[in-house]
């Protein structure tokens, strides 16, 4: 990498010279067998990949869209061996109550006859998570998750406990199957940087996936990463620098999707109920910066603005009842105001 791509047009982020510029040097390669090793796995979901690893290298939250059985537990599970992190799972049904995600405080006697409440902590004290179609959840236990991802914390018995790190929450969900479920509120699909949608693959890919996973053995991952060797290249992210063009973009892209927003176009005004906030641009900010040092890059691009749009403010607009009724595309709707970035 050269300082000539990041040098000129700087408004924010701070390289503290060339002691990051070797360590974003090296982490490049790590983060290529990291993508490779999960992708050796799950496959044919390539663009799922790097948005889980973009959203994990934000540091932030992902929800996870798609019919079952295209590989989404086998994803998250995938993920954290490779990256070195202690998974849990909660699989979320609608008796489900909140302590059962963050624990409870049982009473407990010791050798000598005395009583004392003990906090036993629930599956949320995980550095990822798998939170497993979390719309079947009620809204009282969605709220007891909501405050962990927000706050990195939990409340039981008036006393806070501290989430490990890193913490991160991916959750899933089955966009065709709503008999039954629990709309996520606003406020906690907005606690997810990025909603990200799986397909189903290719020909090629699930003629491998047939031959590798119905044999006598399967393929196994193993540890690229560790917690600590993640955090600091989180820590690093954030210390990318982003220029003013780059800056400028997300600003002009956020606010056109916001229908009281002098600069929204006709269509959005019409088709757009409420756009997204600030915190939408602070994620796309950095996601872009996640998505350039994912690819080996010191600086983002408008290329990784308009490659994250999408799942960055998908989750964050909401359409009309005319727009619902007549099937507009929200996704289709930010594609359009992306692409006129370029």
């Amino acid at each position: 990498m050269s300082e000539q791509q990041y040098s000129s047009g700087v408004s924010a982020g701070t390289l503290r010279g060339e002691a990051d510029v070797a360590e974003a040097d090296r982490l490049a390669p790590v983060l290529h067998h990291v993508r490779q090793a999960i992708g050796g796995i799950v496959l044919g979901q390539d663009s799922v990949i790097e948005q889980v690893l973009v959203t994990i290298l934000s540091g932030g939250h992902a929800l996870l869209m798609g019919a079952p059985g295209l590989g989404k537990t086998l994803l998250v599970n995938t993920a954290s061996c490779v990256l070195g992190l202690d998974a849990t799972r909660i699989q979320f049904t609608p008796d489900l109550m909140p302590s059962d995600i963050t624990g409870a405080e049982i009473l407990d006697q010791d050798a000598d006859g005395r009583r004392a409440f003990r906090f036993l902590p629930g599956p949320i004290f995980g550095q990822l998570v798998l939170a497993d179609e979390i719309n079947r959840a009620s809204p009282r236990t969605q709220s007891a998750l909501l405050q962990a991802m927000a706050e990195r914390r939990v409340t039981q018995g008036g006393k806070d406990y501290a989430l490990p790190r890193p913490f991160h929450v991916l959750a899933t969900q089955n966009p065709i199957e709503q008999e039954g479920t629990y709309p996520l509120p606003e406020a906690q699909l907005d606690r997810f940087m990025l909603q990200i949608s799986l397909g189903f693959p290719n020909r090629d890919a699930e003629r491998q996936m047939l031959l590798q996973t119905t044999g006598a053995t399967t393929p196994t991952a193993s540890a690229l990463m560790n917690a600590e060797s993640l955090l600091a290249a989180q820590n690093l992210v954030r210390r990318l620098p982003v220029g003013d063009r780059i800056v400028d973009a997300i600003l002009t892209l956020t606010r056109a999707l916001r229908p009281e927003d002098p600069s929204a176009t006709p269509e959005v005004r019409e088709a757009v109920s409420y756009g997204p906030g600030p915190r939408a641009a602070q994620a796309l900010m950095i996601a872009t910066r996640a998505r350039a040092l994912l690819d080996g890059r010191l600086a983002p691009s408008l290329d990784d603005v308009v490659a994250l749009a999408s799942p960055v403010l998908s989750h964050r607009i909401g359409l009309g009842f005319g727009a619902r009724a007549s099937g507009t595309d929200r996704e289709a709707l930010i594609r359009k105001q992306a692409q006129a970035l370029l």
